[in-house]
């Protein structure tokens, strides 16, 4: 039997039509050339090559402004996105030394401000990310990214169009991990006076845009790089507005008064009017979890693994993605049902509320003497999707086997942060549970640093502090196995363990929808957290 959640309206009428931070009309330039953006974050994410707002940041303030030794092909619907060269041409593993990886820089690319790349750019953009005691270390930056490569130890040029990474340990993965830190110079930086604030608002990268204005309550612009080295991405509208609308209905007025042409995240139930009014509707699938990552430290509740079963076996996640209006998947792990590495779906997280409440019982508790217990959540956010009345569903739910939920509600920003500071951190504030969606791409971001015993705060996103041998193994091995195919049978060995631990409470996959006008022409909508929008213009 369901719980009968239904379509109901999610969020509320729309009512009238919201107001926005400041007159869009004067952003507009001319006709035709300005892609106007409703994203979900609070604040425009920072310019600075390591951007803040989650990966919501690096989609629009990442990809666009900067480039990466390695980057993401965004070109394809039909596919999930691989890799593919950026600034550098090809990268290898030593094969003397597998700890020492060699990037071949591309010759002739240009920065923004004219001046050629060259291998001790690079070694400058590392030091902001990962050198503490570098005069240009951006700890802001640095928190963004540090996570993403905690195996590396060294980088150094070796002449002009050779950049190396060595790592602690032999690392298969640190191709993925390159993707996360773009590319600038020095002389921005000391045009800036050495200042990483003041750096803000004149950004040199060697992107597609080039970053024409920056207030970070309230919009940014970026402009046409028409001397992109890429010509075939060579952005076809002149300018992009970046507008933060954290909340859903604003960002529909918005769309609805023609206000902006391209909106993240519609509420689902607006969906079917938006396209009774001539809007498009693009979704897909791709790698994004809508989870609760669930403290282990003394005292947390969800030590237990039967609370634990009993929670994943309470969602009704079909219910829920009626709630939705279809726009999720099923949650089913850590990635997707379907890949190699979770080919099936496990009878640990179908629905069945009597096996839930015969696990609580067993366990001590029922409705009548439940847990009781604090989760983190956040009022919108990058890929929360509809956090709010997601987290009310899952409360409802967990509350008929006996687990009552109270919620302490963050900013976006701040449950970030909270969630680098793991579980232990005074800034929980009680909290043995928290909502964080994330980016499930590859084998490091989509288990290895949720799940790795030296992977915990500050140095990686294991925020309920797992301690897993059996893990520790499986991954280290992953990290030394170079073969494809090899590597998944291992990593869905790994899956398949966190499928009977259930150390987090898997309730769906996101389908990332968006909405726009008829006039946003040529967007493709990649099996990607990231997209490309080089290819949009307006008709």
């Amino acid at each position: 039997m369901r719980n009968g959640f239904g379509r109901r309206a999610l969020l509320g009428g729309l009512g009238a039509a919201v107001a926005l931070p400041w007159d869009l009309a004067l952003a507009q330039g001319a006709p035709n050339t300005t892609l106007r953006i409703g994203m979900t974050a609070s604040a425009v994410p920072l310019p600075n090559g390591m951007p803040d707002q989650g990966a919501e940041g690096h989609r629009f303030m990442g990809i666009t402004l900067f480039d990466h030794l390695v980057t993401w092909d965004l070109s394809k619907a039909d596919v999930a996105a691989p890799l593919k060269p950026g600034l550098a041409t090809a990268w290898k593993a030593d094969p003397n030394n597998p700890k020492r990886w060699i990037f071949t820089l591309r010759e002739g690319v240009k920065f923004h401000d004219g001046k050629v790349l060259d291998a001790e750019d690079v070694v400058f953009s590392y030091n902001r990310a990962f050198k503490n005691d570098a005069p240009e270390f951006d700890p802001r930056g640095s928190a963004q990214v540090r996570a993403r490569m905690p195996t590396i130890s060294n980088w150094y040029a070796e002449g002009p169009n050779t950049f190396i990474v060595e790592t602690r340990v032999v690392d298969s993965l640190v191709p993925y991990g390159v993707t996360w830190i773009g590319i600038t110079h020095r002389a921005a930086w000391e045009a800036a006076g050495r200042d990483n604030d003041k750096f803000l608002q004149q950004p040199v990268g060697t992107g597609p845009f080039k970053l024409e204005s920056f207030q970070v309550r309230e919009r940014a612009v970026l402009a046409r790089n028409p001397d992109y080295w890429e010509t075939a991405r060579i952005p076809k509208v002149g300018k992009v507005l970046l507008l933060p609308l954290s909340e859903p209905n604003t960002r529909v007025a918005a769309l609805r008064s023609g206000q902006v042409d391209f909106i993240e995240a519609p509420p689902p139930d607006t969906i079917p009017t938006l396209r009774q009014a001539g809007f498009n509707i693009t979704t897909n699938q791709y790698g994004h979890n809508w989870t609760w990552h669930l403290s282990l430290v003394e005292g947390s509740p969800w030590r237990d693994v039967r609370v634990r079963r009993a929670a994943n076996l309470a969602i009704d996640r079909a219910g829920m993605k009626d709630m939705l209006g279809g726009m999720m998947l099923e949650g089913g792990g850590l990635v997707p049902v379907g890949g190699p590495w979770n080919p099936v779906r496990s009878p640990r997280v179908t629905y069945d509320l009597a096996a839930a409440k015969k696990l609580m019982a067993e366990a001590g508790f029922s409705p009548r003497n439940p847990i009781r217990t604090r989760t983190a959540i956040s009022a919108s956010g990058s890929g929360q999707m509809q956090p709010i009345a997601m987290n009310e569903a899952v409360q409802q739910m967990l509350k008929e086997i006996g687990i009552e939920v109270t919620f302490e509600v963050f900013d976006w920003n701040t449950l970030l942060s909270t969630w680098r500071e793991g579980a232990k951190s005074p800034n929980i504030r009680g909290c043995h549970a928290i909502n964080v969606t994330y980016t499930a791409l590859d084998p490091y971001s989509a288990m290895i640093r949720l799940l790795k015993s030296d992977l915990v705060a500050p140095v990686g996103n294991n925020w309920g502090y797992l301690n897993e041998p059996s893990y520790d193994a499986l991954i280290n091995k992953a990290y030394e196995t170079f073969d494809t195919a090899a590597q998944d049978a291992v990593l869905k060995e790994l899956h398949d363990k966190v499928l009977e631990d259930v150390p987090f409470l898997f309730v769906a996959h996101d389908l990332n929808p968006r909405a726009m006008t008829k006039n946003v022409k040529g967007f493709v909508q990649a099996q990607s957290w990231f997209q490309d929008l080089t290819p949009i213009s307006m008709g």
